[in-house]
C-alpha cells in the first residue's frame, strides 16, 4: 500500500530570514534545517514540496535591472529561474538528509486568468525589505508599487489565483514511483492561454494557493505550510498576541490577516480543507514533523 501524501509549502521568507543577506550560503543553511525536519516525515509519507520565491525573484529582478545593455526579463521567466535555483538547493539538502529516496524538481507552469481582479491590486511581496523612505524613492525611480510589510516596506506585484497545473500528470506519475517531488516553485510560472498556446504572464503566483491546488489534485492527506513562525497569531507582535492552535475553517475565516503574508496561507488551508475534508497546518519550518504530530503549529480542520 502506498504511503499517504503530504504537500509541504516552504516560504521564500523562511528560506531566507527577513533582513538576512540574500546569499546562497544563507539559503543552504536554512534548507539544511528544513531538510532534517522533512526527513522524519518522509519515513511515513510521500512528500510534495512547493517553495516560495519572493526574496529570490525580487533579487533576480534587481540584478536584471542593473545590466542596462539588455531589456529586463519578464516575471514568468524569472519565476522559472528561481524554480531551478531553489529546487536545486532543496534537492541538495534533501539528498544529504535522506539517502534512500529519489528527488526530482519539476519546472511547473500554472494557468491564470489575465482578467483576475487581483491583477489590479498587487499584493505579492518580492525582494528585500526597505525603510518607507527608501521604498518610495525606489518606487518612483523604477515605477514600482510598494506597500508596508510589517515594520518594513517592500515591492509588490500582481498575484492572480492559480487555475490549472499543466504538469499535474508528471507530478502524479513520479509520486507513484515514490519520488520526493519539488514542484510549483514560487507558485509556478504563470501562463495564459492565447491562440491555442500558452504564453507567459507578468505576475508572481502565491505559492500557498498553488500548494493547495496541487494538494487537492494529488489527493494529499495533509497540506503543511511552513513559514518563519510557530503559529498563526491574532494581534501578531503586540502585547495581546494570541496563538491559534486547533481551529475550524469558519473560526479562522472570522479573523482578518494581512493580504501579503499570513492571509494567503490561511486561505490556502481553508480551501484545501473545504475541498478535501482533510487537515491544513501552518507552522515553523524547523518543526515539520512535530506539526504533523500535533505538537506544534496551527491546525485548520473541517467545520
Amino acid at each position: 500500500m502506498s504511503k499517504p501524501i503530504i504537500v509541504v509549502a516552504v516560504g521564500g521568507n523562511a528560506l531566507l530570514q527577513r533582513g538576512e543577506v540574500m546569499s546562497c550560503e544563507n539559503q543552504q543553511k536554512s534548507i539544511a534545517q528544513t531538510a532534517h525536519s522533512l526527513a522524519k516525515l518522509s519515513k511515513d509519507y510521500r512528500l510534495v514540496i512547493v517553495h516560495g520565491n519572493g526574496p529570490q525573484v525580487g533579487l533576480l529582478s534587481l540584478q536584471n535591472n542593473a545590466y542596462k545593455d539588455c531589456p529586463p526579463y519578464p516575471f514568468d521567466v524569472l519565476g522559472a529561474e528561481t524554480q531551478g535555483m531553489i529546487g536545486y538547493l532543496i534537492q541538495q539538502g534533501l539528498n544529504a538528509a535522506i539517502d534512500d529516496r529519489f528527488t526530482t524538481t519539476i519546472l511547473t507552469r500554472i494557468v491564470v486568468d489575465q482578467d483576475d481582479p487581483a491583477n489590479a491590486d498587487p499584493s505579492k511581496f518580492i525582494g528585500p525589505v526597505y525603510s518607507e523612505q527608501q521604498a518610495k524613492r525606489l518606487a518612483e525611480q523604477h515605477h514600482w508599487i510598494v506597500k508596508p510589510d510589517g515594520q518594513h516596506w517592500r515591492r509588490v506585484v500582481p498575484s492572480p489565483a492559480p487555475k490549472e497545473v499543466l504538469e499535474i500528470n508528471a507530478i502524479k506519475d513520479l509520486l507513484e514511483k515514490d519520488h520526493l517531488i519539488i514542484c510549483g516553485g514560487g507558485g509556478a510560472a504563470p501562463v495564459i492561454e492565447k491562440d491555442g498556446a500558452y504564453i507567459g504572464f507578468e505576475a508572481v503566483i502565491d505559492k500557498d494557493m498553488t500548494a493547495a491546488l496541487i494538494a487537492q489534485q494529488v489527493e494529499a492527506e495533509h497540506l503543511l505550510i511552513l513559514t518563519d513562525g510557530t503559529h498563526v497569531c491574532l494581534n501578531w507582535g503586540k502585547p495581546d498576541e494570541e496563538k491559534l492552535e486547533q481551529v475550524s475553517v469558519s473560526q479562522i475565516r472570522g479573523y482578518d490577516f494581512p493580504a501579503g503574508s499570513m492571509g494567503p496561507k490561511v486561505e490556502a488551508c481553508c480551501q484545501f480543507v473545504e475541498s478535501t475534508k482533510c487537515v491544513g497546518h501552518i507552522g515553523d519550518l524547523a518543526y515539520a514533523y512535530e506539526i504533523i504530530q500535533g505538537q506544534s503549529g496551527t491546525h485548520v480542520r473541517p467545520d
